[in-house]
């Protein structure tokens, strides 16, 4: 297998993240598993190293012989680019079976848009089948963000310095409508916002019929549920609030029925939740173990409450959890090229930080403002307060401690805490 195709990208293909990561887990597994939502850009990103495909969600003859003898589509130049492969679920042993006969690297790329039920995969990949997460663009990727400040710099301990990028406050807003679909890059934000909206439309009444485990979905429930969960992005909200939105006026969902829904969206990749952290205390305080409610990209949310810019601009409250799920979806995919995670803390006592990026034993904490000088002090001394809550003894020191910003420049304080403009953030 060749590494040439990565360095030459097939024509109109935007550069992602991933396309190193992909290159490194083929070279170290017979396969890789290239998973996220539909659209997100699995299918063009594999095509970069794949040299023959198979696209079983479009072509019925292909479908055909894999129901008949999923055997007969392996064949082909290697990598083999084997797309929404979860169509046909019984692929995933014989390729596991292909990759133990042939004993040799990077032999298949797999790419789904949905989880398969657990028997689908009930015999383990490991060692076999690698697993890369692609999500949308991040504004690095989509060339809203020039880079200068790098994450991976900010967890080698340099400080944080950038001129103001020139993102003002009405393209951030219309970046968060837009999302990070590579498809829709190049439409009109009105066209784009329409997109996004048919999007999750497909969404409720299709895709998660695909990954509920032939569960039955009641569409305008689901849709009710997609709402509840946009007005209350980038929180904790209960499942229960969430069974109380998503019933209407017949009353509350059942808690299972919403437990069904979830796991649905989130085996379709349509939402991601941020786990808490849960370092080592100084002091008698308890950690909370709440997840945050993130869609995979924060476009999702703002098609579910049906809004747009002007929108977002009279409801500033909504427009802040959104810019941080902004935030968070960037955060995430920057922290995976270095085999990182992003979660948040939040203590008994109400204390909470936004993002907590962990790489190895390295970590670092960041709140999440829009701008303003005041909204910064804020949270400088929260972030203060929360770094002498930690046992650094048992956790380590925080390697950066900063405040993610919509617009403004890059600076140290003179606390020591970082300023950053997500229009400067990269990988």
């Amino acid at each position: 297998m060749a590494d040439s195709k990565a360095d030459e990208p097939l024509v109109g293909y935007s550069p992602r993240i991933a396309d190193a990561e992909l290159r490194g887990r083929l070279r170290a597994s017979g396969a890789v598993l290239v998973e996220g939502a539909r659209a997100c850009g699995k299918t063009e990103t594999a095509r970069q190293l794949a040299s023959s495909e198979v696209l079983l969600d479009i072509d019925e003859e292909a479908r055909a012989a894999a129901a008949l003898s999923p055997d007969l589509i392996l064949s082909g130049d290697t990598p083999r680019l084997i797309d929404e492969w979860q169509v046909e679920p019984k692929i995933w042993d014989h390729v596991r079976r292909a990759v133990d006969e042939r004993r040799e690297p990077g032999q298949f790329i797999l790419a789904g848009s949905a989880e398969p039920s657990d028997d689908a995969t009930r015999h383990t990949g490991a060692g076999r089948i690698g697993r890369l997460r692609l999500r949308p663009m991040s504004l690095f990727e989509s060339g809203v963000s020039d880079g200068t400040i790098s994450l991976g710099a900010q967890l080698d301990g340099e400080n944080a310095q950038a001129v103001a990028p020139g993102l003002s406050l009405e393209r951030l807003i219309d970046e968060i409508a837009r999302g990070g679909w590579p498809g829709f890059r190049d439409l009109s934000l009105p066209d784009a916002l329409l997109r996004v909206r048919d999007y999750l439309d497909e969404v409720r009444r299709v895709d998660v019929r695909q990954a509920g485990r032939g569960r039955r979905f009641d569409p305008v429930r689901m849709g009710r549920l997609l709402k509840g969960l946009a007005r209350n992005v980038a929180t904790p909200v209960s499942a229960k609030t969430l069974a109380t939105d998503a019933g209407g006026g017949d009353g509350p969902l059942d808690p299972g029925t919403v437990a069904h829904y979830l796991d649905a969206l989130e085996r379709a990749f349509v939402i991601e939740d941020q786990p808490a952290w849960g370092p080592h205390l100084r002091s008698r305080y308890r950690l909370r173990q709440s997840a945050k409610r993130h869609f995979v990209d924060p476009s999702l949310a703002v098609a579910a409450m049906e809004t747009d810019t002007p929108g977002l601009l009279r409801d500033l409250n909504l427009l802040g959890l959104l810019f941080e799920s902004l935030v968070i979806r960037d955060l995430r995919v920057y922290a995976q090229a270095q085999g990182g995670r992003v979660m948040h803390y939040q203590d008994n006592s109400a204390l909470e930080v936004d993002a907590i990026v962990e790489v190895g034993d390295r970590w670092a904490a960041f709140e999440v403002k829009l701008g303003g000088e005041a909204a910064i002090d804020a949270a400088a001394g929260n972030l203060t307060k929360f770094a002498r809550r930690i046992d650094t003894r048992r956790s380590g020191e925080p390697a950066a401690l900063g405040v993610i910003v919509g617009t403004g420049y890059g600076y140290v304080r003179e606390d020591g805490i970082r300023v950053i403009p997500i229009g400067a953030l990269g990988p």
